[in-house]
Order: C-alpha cells, then sequence, then structure tokens
C-alpha cells in the first residue's frame, strides 16, 4: 500500500483518488437529482393550475452539465495538496460556475414566469404585458451584469478600476449611439406611461392601424391597408397620436342642406324629424343631443343634429348612422322636402 503513499503534484495517490471520488460523486448526485427534480416538476405541472411549479422546473432544467463538471472538480480538489496558486485558480473556478449556474436558474425561472404572466394578462390588460416584458429585459440585463462583476472580482480583476473605465467609455458610446439610446428611453417610457398598448388602433400623422409590436427601438404598426408601418420610439412619442383604442363612445355630427324654396313649416318640422329618426333608430344605444337650423349657407339651409354612440364599436357606429340618414330621407320624401345642392342663380337685367 505503499504506492498510496507516492506523492504526486504535491499530493500522495491517496489524496488524488479520494478527490477523483469527491468529483465523480458529487458531479453524478447533482446531474441525477436535478433531473429526477425537473421531471417531476415538470410531471406536477401538468396536474396543477398554478404556475409556480412551472417556474421551478424551468430553472432546475436550466442545469449546465459543464458548470455542474467544474464545481465538482473544485469541490474534489479541496482534499489535496497543491500549490496556493493552483488551488486559488480551481477555487475561482468553482465561484464562479456557482455563480453563472445560479444565474442561468434564475433567468430561466424569470423567463418561464414572464410568459406565464403574459400569457395570463393578455387578454385582460395587454399593457401590464408591455410592462412586464420590458422590466424583464431590463432585470435580466441587470442579473447578468452583476454576475459578470462578481466573476471578474473573483478572478482578481479590479472591479472598482474597470466599473470606472466602463463608465468613462460609456459617455462615448451614449454620445457615439444617441439614436438608439433615445429609443431605448422611449421605449420605457411607452411601457410605463402606456400612451397606447399592443392591439390599440391608432393615428399618426397619415397613417393609422394597429398597434402590433412594441420593441426597444420600434414600435410597429398593421395598416387598415395591409402593410406594415414601423416607427421609431423617439419619433412616435414626438408625434401627436389619436388613439382610437381608448375611445368609450363616438360624438356624431349630422349635417343636412334643403332648398331656400321649402316653406318656412317644413323647416320648423325638420329639427324634430332628425330627432326622430336619431331617437328610433338609435334606441338604448345612443344618446340624442341636439337639432337645430344651424346656418344660411350659399346654396342650402343647414341643419345640424348630434348625439352619441355610447359604444366604440365602428360598424355600430357605421350602422346606426345609415338607419337614421336612411330614415331622415324617407321623412324628407313623404314631405317633399327637397335637399340642397350646390347651385347659382343668375339674374339678367336688360339695359334701355
Amino acid at each position: 500500500m505503499e504506492f498510496l503513499n507516492e506523492r504526486f503534484l504535491g499530493s500522495s495517490v491517496q489524496s488524488w483518488i479520494t478527490g477523483a471520488v469527491i468529483t465523480a460523486t458529487t458531479f453524478f448526485a447533482l446531474r441525477y437529482a436535478t433531473a429526477r427534480l425537473a421531471r417531476w416538476l415538470t410531471s406536477l405541472a401538468t396536474r396543477t393550475g398554478p404556475y409556480w411549479d412551472d417556474v421551478v422546473a424551468a430553472a432546475v432544467s436550466a442545469t449546465k452539465t459543464l458548470l455542474i463538471l467544474l464545481l465538482s472538480i473544485s469541490l474534489g480538489s479541496t482534499v489535496l495538496e497543491l500549490p496556493e496558486s493552483w488551488a486559488d485558480v480551481l477555487h475561482s473556478v468553482g465561484v464562479v460556475a456557482l455563480l453563472f449556474q445560479a444565474a442561468f436558474w434564475l433567468s430561466a425561472g424569470l423567463t418561464t414566469w414572464l410568459v406565464a404572466r403574459s400569457t395570463e394578462l393578455a387578454d385582460e390588460a395587454p399593457a401590464d404585458v408591455m410592462t412586464m416584458n420590458v422590466i424583464g429585459i431590463a432585470v435580466r440585463l441587470a442579473l447578468w451584469s452583476l454576475v459578470l462583476l462578481l466573476a471578474l472580482d473573483n478572478v482578481g480583476v479590479d472591479v472598482t478600476a474597470l466599473v470606472a473605465g466602463l463608465g468613462i467609455g460609456g459617455v462615448a458610446v451614449a454620445l457615439a449611439a444617441q439614436n438608439i439610446l433615445g429609443d431605448l428611453f422611449a421605449s420605457v417610457s411607452i411601457a410605463l406611461d402606456k400612451p397606447f398598448v399592443i392591439g390599440d388602433f391608432v393615428i399618426v400623422g397619415d397613417f393609422m392601424g394597429h398597434v402590433e409590436y412594441i420593441g426597444l427601438k420600434t414600435t410597429r404598426v398593421r395598416s387598415i391597408s395591409g402593410e406594415q408601418v414601423v416607427f421609431s420610439n423617439t419619433d412616435l412619442l414626438e408625434s401627436r397620436i389619436r388613439n382610437y383604442g381608448r375611445l368609450y363612445e363616438r360624438r356624431v355630427v349630422l349635417k343636412i342642406g334643403v332648398t331656400y324654396q321649402t316653406p318656412r313649416a317644413e323647416l320648423e318640422a325638420i329639427s324634430e324629424l332628425m330627432e326622430d329618426a336619431i331617437v328610433s333608430r338609435g334606441g338604448e344605444k345612443v344618446r340624442f343631443d341636439r337639432a337645430h337650423l344651424a346656418s344660411y349657407d350659399d346654396s342650402a339651409i343647414s341643419f345640424e343634429a348630434v348625439y352619441t354612440v355610447l359604444d366604440p364599436d365602428f360598424q355600430l357606429h357605421m350602422d346606426i348612422k345609415q338607419d337614421v340618414y336612411l330614415t331622415i330621407h324617407r321623412a324628407f320624401e313623404e314631405r317633399e322636402i327637397d335637399f340642397a345642392f350646390p347651385t347659382r342663380t343668375v339674374f339678367l337685367e336688360r339695359g334701355e
């Protein structure tokens, strides 16, 4: 058994065997435990309602074989009498592997939770989905930045000097990428302030359509003619946006002109005819406001009626408007009231 006492690289053969056994045992135990736990949680997730087991299952499934192996080697090396520099390197490898594995677990769990929560809120609160996506990106960026700094600090890099250098470099990058950073901060403003959300119908200048995607740099709108219009987030926030997705009711102004030859008795009845048409055709879906003789125009005596459709649906609004117009037309036919159209009367005077 003297062979076991022989030394190799400063440690006995027995220590090397012990270290190998610890490494192999730790590696296979961790892999077996995480694999079984992931399968059990995945099976449990299919039978339960809450999605927290899905989150944990996704996190455990993100276990990386290489990182587990490095961590096992680091643990196994603790029984060896290695040179101090070697021991420090193996210790740092183990700590860095543990940091990165923890980051993978947290990132996978966070991603799964965001997807599940977004699916849950997709119909109820699409604005919250957008906010959660932006916050999720920011949290993952902060997580990996922290892990990277801790890993560099563990291997002996002066993190303070590095952060200071990154700060100076960051100023230069910020100056060179003002537009990109402007769009990035604009996306955060859209997520927090929620001037519009995915699915809203918006009008921006000459463009109109439904918001289809809100990203870190651009927002994409599906035009009513079919094409996709892409706006930078900064330009979008600097524009005047008409958001019909926040429309709760529609105010409608009806204008009708009759000829100047219309008798006064008929003129006095027109306002009541318009009111009856609106109330009868709209029913409980409209709120009547007023109907008046509005003005004497060049070619017509103009009447104006105002009502409100108590539903934002555009199809309903147009159906009611059509019914009202047809009802007014029928009433004018029955009373022989003529609609006005552009005319010009020329008077000729014979000179003597």
